[in-house]
């Protein structure tokens, strides 16, 4: 007894410093990427765009995790997890700091070319990242302290709308498309302006964080993980590597739906939320990302001991369907919703469909979490590309809220989150059955 308590304190201590030094990472993930919430409706003033175009900020930085992720995987390889790691935070930091000629020149596509720069960056650190915290513990576990760093992301995710609400769109009512019409064509440029050099400042002070980080985990302590490496078997099926493996593959399907799905749910409600004439609506994001902090708290608390990862992944998929079709069918005048969840704390109410559309958060919560493991099980040497692969399932997060920009711009933008439903369908699917397949 005495020899297993102490493995357990020893096992316990070698996991506390990676989970430290991830969570700080998972941080910045979160910093960076729900960041993108608020700056969509603040760039859709000052760079004079529609809601499709606003949207390209959702592709610039998402879809470099399709161009990037194999070759993060080879940069691992060669460069070791640690590395890639400081390399990762070093790139972000040249794409913050490009935000810099963007703001001065009020150009978008050189703030979408800082955009793809962070994506890039985060693409390597969460290629890293997340085989590491499956791989240092129990894989029964996983999804607990995937859970975990899930909790640290989003409690960004919480922070940052607010931050940037405050100190970015403080008297933005001066900035409405209204108020800017109204003025002649210098007036108008000279406010536009002053607008867009609010970004210079933050975005220093986070290429400054990023190269401190970036040597702080250079110069740590943080060992390279050990990966699941069981023998394959020498066969013909094995030529074709990763594709013999149907979970990793179908895991990272259910992904591309699942990103595309968050990301719409929490980049998408600013513009919904300011459409439907909500006044913070650059705060929306946090409510979105506080459902998904309640439902990381559930991970937590309840898997695997009272909760599988399977069931976790199963519950999550139908509560998506039917906060969808709360969307889509509830009031957008009734408060009624909010007034009962937390009108009673003071925090200003949205209408119910704005409601269901944060909801998504609680049941997005624990879909990657339950996925990592369940897709990287059983891959063996195929655990770094597999989880590139999966990866690579982040540019749905790049493609998907582009398809609900089109229809919401030539149609009705309540309706058209209709293209939530057919993604949570799959995710069911690879809840149901798809992780239990082992071929084809």
């Amino acid at each position: 007894m005495l020899v297993a308590d102490t493995t357990t304190q020893s096992t316990a201590r070698s996991t506390l410093l990676p989970m430290v030094i991830i969570g700080i990472l998972f941080f910045i993930f979160g910093f960076v990427t729900w960041l993108n919430g608020s700056l969509i409706p603040f760039l859709r003033i000052v760079c004079e765009l529609n809601e499709f175009q606003a949207l390209f900020v959702t592709f610039a930085f998402y879809i470099a995790y399709t161009c990037l992720a194999i070759p993060a995987a080879q940069v691992l390889k060669i460069s070791g997890y640690k590395n890639g790691m400081v390399i990762g935070l070093l790139i972000m930091a040249v794409g913050a700091l490009v935000f810099i000629p963007a703001a001065k020149a009020q150009n978008y596509g050189i703030f979408l070319a800082a955009l793809f720069l962070l994506g890039s960056g985060l693409t390597l650190l969460q290629t890293a990242a997340n085989p590491y915290i499956v791989c240092i513990g129990p894989r029964e576990s996983a999804a607990m302290r995937i859970s975990i760093m899930g909790l640290v992301n989003k409690g960004a995710g919480v922070v940052v709308p607010l931050a940037f609400t405050s100190l970015m769109l403080h008297g933005i009512d001066q900035y409405t498309p209204e108020v800017l019409q109204s003025l002649d064509e210098a007036a108008r440029q000279q406010q536009l302006a002053e607008l867009a050099s609010r970004l210079v400042v933050p975005y220093v002070c986070m290429a400054v964080v990023l190269i401190g980080l970036s040597g702080f985990v250079k110069f740590s302590s943080l060992s390279e993980p050990v990966l699941d490496d069981a023998p394959q078997e020498e066969t013909v099926a094995n030529r074709w590597g990763i594709l013999q493996h149907p979970q990793i593959i179908l895991g990272a399907i259910a992904l591309f739906f699942y990103v595309g799905v968050e990301v719409i749910a929490g980049d998408t409600i600013g513009l919904y939320g300011q459409g439907l004439g909500v006044s913070h609506y650059g705060s929306l994001t946090s409510y979105t990302m506080s459902f998904m902090v309640i439902g990381y708290l559930m991970g937590v608390a309840f898997i695997p001991n009272k909760l599988s990862q399977e069931k976790a992944l199963l519950a999550s998929a139908l509560l998506g369907i039917v906060f969808v079709l709360g969307v889509m069918f509830a009031s957008n005048e009734s408060t009624l919703i909010a007034d009962v969840l937390f009108g009673w704390a003071g925090i200003p109410v949205v209408p119910n469909t704005v409601m269901f559309l944060a909801m998504l958060g609680f049941a997005n919560a624990l879909v990657w979490p339950a996925i990592w493991p369940l897709a990287l099980q059983d891959l063996g040497k195929y655990t770094a590309t597999g989880s590139a692969l999966l990866i690579m399932g982040i540019a749905g997060g790049a493609l998907l809220p582009l398809a609900y920009g089109h229809f919401a711009s030539g149609g009705n933008s309540q309706t058209a989150y209709w293209i939530m439903i057919p993604c949570y369908a799959f995710i069911l699917f690879y809840a149901l059955k798809g992780h239990k397949l082992r071929r084809w």
